[in-house]
């Protein structure tokens, strides 16, 4: 801070500035700084309730004689203050102790104004206090004479009304005793005893019944005694209603499964009349067998367009994925290294476009569906290239040093595979960490797509043979054929407990 300011603060006279520095200027309330003058202590009519901080004894310059300008100076050397004999003679003050004595007396003013706002505030609550507690009590006051005139005015009421109440008895009274002195007055008739008999009106007679009257049953022994019309019937609704609602519930979680599987294309050759001019989408017989022989259907999936159709659709692949519980992609041409953004190596390895495009969305949509994928040699591969992830075009080029994949056996080529730590196929096949599966395949994963999982490398050369999608619920790849293990004896690995996990996450995220 600037030594001015502490100087304002005390009120003593500023080197060079005319003016006393009385202590009475900084008790009378001014604002320190402020260029309002402060009014005299004598005729002051109102106290500041902030304390000002006690006054600083200033030295008092000694008299100087005003020094008279020159006649022959000109106007700004006349109105210079830096003259040598413009400058003042107050010897020179510690800053540095007179501004931390200001800030003792600042935070010392502060801490008094402080206990005296607190002092003013717990005065006020008091006396606000007091103020209710009497408040209060003259409420209660008022609130008990009340309820005191409330309750004689109805003792008063209830009075009258027994008073009442008596004169009537007396009343009744009379006149039963004029009506039996005249009928005992009267002479005796013929008539029966209950007929000339005063009426008795607190003895209950229930009226007699006839003897040809129907028995009344008694109420079942089952219902209760407070049982009423309403509240019988009330339950019979609800128990029909719940009875509705559960055959509905088993309906609908007992209902069969709808599986769809791609379709594979064949494309038309050109020149070629008839089926082969034609383009034909198709399955392969095994691939629908194996799912249909754990009691589901299988609905092929047609591809979808709006250009080019002869008849065009506003059906779209999302319907499929919202109408069926499950997609399963079959095997077939190769995967086109358009797809994941390569050329092809050689020109009889071009693969299918059309089919990448259409199983891809395929994909897209049942994974977002939320529904189970399970792809089977070239889907494992598909499954892969959606991720990022890319192929070797043909493993006899691009790995020369691993084993035969695909010969001209076919489905009866085979070779071992092993399930890597971390595989969930190791709890589908408990006991097995290595198993034989047959091998129809010249392609396979190279680089592994994002959030995909290792689950199987052939045992002999550590190609990749099956893949798993961490974030969907089941979205598995396996890169042999398990429709076609039956046939192939019983050293293959049986699938099924593969094909069932899958059909059972199908049953649990169809709704």
């Amino acid at each position: 801070m600037s030594e001015n300011k502490s100087n304002e603060s005390n009120g003593s006279i500023t080197p060079g500035t005319p003016g006393t520095g009385s202590p009475a200027a900084d008790s009378s309330g001014s604002i320190p700084g402020s260029h309002t003058p402060a009014a005299p202590p004598a005729s002051s009519t109102k106290r500041s309730d902030i304390p000002a901080a006690a006054p600083r004894p200033a030295q008092q310059p000694s008299p100087q004689p005003t020094p008279q300008p020159d006649p022959k100076a000109t106007a700004a050397e006349r109105a210079s203050t830096d003259a040598p004999d413009s400058a003042s003679t107050v010897e020179p003050v510690d800053t540095a102790k007179a501004q931390r004595d200001d800030a003792a007396a600042a935070r010392a003013s502060a801490a008094k104004a402080t206990a005296q706002q607190e002092a003013v505030a717990r005065e006020t609550t008091r006396s606000a206090s007091s103020a209710n507690k009497t408040l209060d009590a003259k409420a209660n006051l008022a609130a008990q004479v009340e309820t005191a005139t409330e309750a004689e005015a109805s003792l008063a009421a209830e009075v009258e009304n027994a008073t009442e109440a008596q004169s009537a008895e007396a009343e009744a009274a009379s006149v039963t005793e004029s009506a039996a002195e005249s009928v005992t007055s009267k002479p005796a008739s013929s008539l029966p005893p209950e007929f000339t008999a005063a009426p008795d009106f607190g003895t209950f007679r229930p009226p007699p019944i006839p003897p040809d009257a129907p028995d009344m049953k008694a109420p079942p022994a089952y219902l209760r005694q407070s049982d009423s019309a309403w509240s019988v019937f009330g339950r019979v609704i609800k128990a029909r209603a719940r009875q509705i609602f559960d055959r509905a519930g088993q309906r609908i979680t007992q209902r069969t499964l709808r599986i769809g599987v791609s379709a594979r294309i064949f494309h038309p050759e050109p020149g070629a009349k008839g089926l082969r001019g034609k383009t034909l989408q198709y399955l392969e017989e095994s691939i629908a067998h194996w799912v249909m022989s754990r009691d589901v259907l299988v609905f092929m999936i047609p591809t979808v367009g709006h250009q080019g159709m002869l008849h065009p659709s506003n059906i779209r692949l999302r319907d499929y994925a919202k109408q069926l519980d499950g997609l399963l992609l079959q095997g077939g041409a190769d995967v086109s290294p358009q797809s994941y953004t390569e050329a092809a190596t050689r020109h009889e390895w071009p693969g299918d476009r059309v089919r990448d495009m259409y199983e891809l969305e395929l994909l897209h949509e049942f994974i977002e569906a939320g529904k189970p994928v399970l792809g089977v040699c070239r889907g494992c591969q598909l499954i892969n290239v959606a991720f990022g992830g890319t192929l070797y075009q043909d493993i006899a080029t691009d790995v020369p040093t691993a084993g035969v994949h695909v010969n001209e056996q076919y489905d009866q080529h085979r070779h071992p595979i092993r399930f890597p730590d971390g595989s969930t196929l190791v709890n589908m096949f408990p006991g097995h960490r290595e198993a034989l599966v047959n091998s129809i395949h010249h392609q396979a994963v190279k680089t592994i797509g994002r959030d995909l999982n290792i689950e199987a490398v052939s045992a002999h050369d550590g190609i990749i043979e099956a893949v798993r999608y961490r974030r969907a619920p089941f979205v598995m790849g396996v890169q042999w054929h398990p429709e076609f293990h039956r046939a192939g004896g019983d050293e293959l690995l049986d699938c099924t407990p593969l094909l069932d996990t899958f059909l059972r996450v199908a049953r649990e995220t169809r709704f």
